[in-house]
């Protein structure tokens, strides 16, 4: 299909699938014929697939069994890594709330408004979006106040020049203290929703992260990546008992560390010699874009005590240590301080995780809810896969940009590739039910699958010796 059909296809509430074998992907859509679950999807005619016939109905049951064990093999790679998009905030706030989570949408500038909106509409464009969002343009007003910095250096103190520089600094300032409290608004709306909901949505959140937290004793931590600012995921994971270990280090006002500590907990089971497993529970966990609660304070950055959802950050700020911190000293990509050396400071050695987490032999890089639009992310995943051995799912609930299967198109290599698109194979409740491996795969799951195949086996057996002793008449054997 070309690009235009894709995203027809998706926006039909069609499904994109491909996996194991496949040598393409497939595309699947409702069945408008049938109201049965079990039989709501058919392989569209132009589609060559080796497990469904072109006039055949099925459901998750026939699906499952493409999907679930495949996973499951995957996330039992020797290195494991999880890339969590706004997708997963959208589908958690959607769970508990029935509503949708409000979008970052463009803001006003007093000062140069039209020059800022113009060249943030030229990155969006550059990155395959239809218009700037705040992003783009928090970088075009960075790099533009920079740059009136330098122009503004030699002028009087009165001088237009510095007058634009303040304007532009003010305009900033109330940006990111309206952003950090519209993130601060969805967390606060999904802890005051209804308790019921809400324990549903943490259920889900839960099992989800532990689909893939819940490795092995000999396998490598799972390495959790995430681009979004707000907590959910800090949230689930407290909720799960799950330790994330970054690079942040201190009780009161823990402070970011450039030299990356692998602070690691290990036991050692009973009865076993040898090296230690690796205790239970524990990921590895980058926030690439940094926080919400993430501050510049003296040539460091902090992580201070914002409670989830709080009301405003704003009085957050006002503590002993923080010098009067404001909303421009919030680490929250593209934003950075003017003070610093560099401006890529703490967001290099994000990268550099992020990069040393998944470039690597046997190495499995599962993404959800990430929809392709950030080129620096997409040139490390485009590395990853020149390694051979390394494999890349990609599972989202839409791709209203084509921005994903462009994406899948251009890197290449298809057979190191799985996709599942669309509104049933992206739901996060669906995954979770279906298709996801089951958040424990330790020693006690293949013991019982032994043992089930043991017992089947030597009842299967017994049951055919009985019946070769037999006579064809049915009498008892002597």
């Amino acid at each position: 299909m070309m690009p235009e059909q894709v995203q027809q296809h998706i926006r039909a509430q069609g499904q994109i699938l491909k996996t194991r074998d496949d040598p393409a992907p497939i595309f699947i859509r409702y069945d408008a014929t049938t109201t049965e679950p079990s039989k709501a999807f058919k392989v569209s005619p132009d589609t060559p697939c080796s497990w469904a016939k072109a006039d055949e109905t099925f459901g998750p049951e026939k699906l499952r069994p493409r999907i679930e064990p495949w996973l499951t093999a995957l996330v039992q790679s020797e290195h494991l890594s999880l890339l969590l998009g706004s997708g997963l905030t959208h589908a958690i706030h959607g769970l508990a709330t029935e509503a949708e989570l409000p979008g970052m949408t463009a803001v006003k500038f007093d000062v140069l408004s039209a020059e800022i909106t113009e060249d943030a509409k030229r990155v969006a464009t550059m990155a395959g979006r239809n218009s700037g969002n705040f992003e783009d343009q928090i970088r075009a007003a960075n790099e533009l106040l920079r740059g009136l910095e330098i122009v503004a250096s030699t002028k009087a103190g009165d001088s237009h020049e510095q007058e634009q520089v303040e304007g532009l600094r003010k305009d900033l300032k109330s940006a990111l203290a309206s952003f950090a409290n519209s993130i601060l608004k969805a967390e606060r709306s999904l802890a005051a929703t209804a308790t019921v909901k809400r324990e549903e949505a943490f259920n889900y959140l839960v099992s989800f992260l532990m689909s893939f937290a819940s490795r092995s004793g000999t396998r490598d931590r799972l390495n959790l990546f995430t681009t979004n600012y707000d907590r959910y995921i800090e949230a689930g994971a407290d909720v799960a008992g799950l330790r994330l270990i970054d690079r942040f280090v201190g009780t009161l006002a823990p402070l970011f560390r450039a030299s990356r500590l692998d602070i690691d907990l290990h036991y050692n089971p009973p009865g076993i010699r040898g090296e230690p497993r690796y205790l239970e529970g524990v990921a590895r966990f980058t926030k690439l874009h940094g926080s919400v609660d993430w501050v510049d304070v003296e040539r460091t950055i902090r992580r201070i005590g914002l409670p989830f959802g709080a009301e405003d950050a704003a009085p957050y700020l006002n503590a002993p240590g923080l010098n009067g911190a404001d909303a421009m000293r919030f680490m929250i990509y593209p934003n950075a301080a003017k003070d610093r050396e560099t401006a890529s400071h703490p967001y290099v050695e994000l990268f550099r995780d992020f990069a040393a987490g998944i470039c690597r032999p046997n190495s499995t890089l599962v993404c959800y809810g990430y929809s392709f639009g950030d080129d620096h992310i997409n040139r490390v995943i485009e590395d990853m896969l020149t390694i051979p051995s390394a494999h890349l799912v990609i599972i989202a609930y839409g791709d209203p940009l084509g921005r994903i299967m462009r994406t899948y198109e251009k890197l290449r290599r298809h057979a190191q590739i799985t996709l599942l698109l669309g509104d049933h194979l992206g739901n996060l409740a669906i995954l979770v039910e279906h298709y996801l491996p089951k958040p424990a795969i330790d020693r006690t799951t293949f013991r019982m699958a032994e043992l089930l195949k043991a017992r089947w086996g030597t009842q299967q057996a017994q049951h055919d010796t009985v019946s070769e002793a037999v006579p064809d008449g049915g009498g008892s054997v002597s």
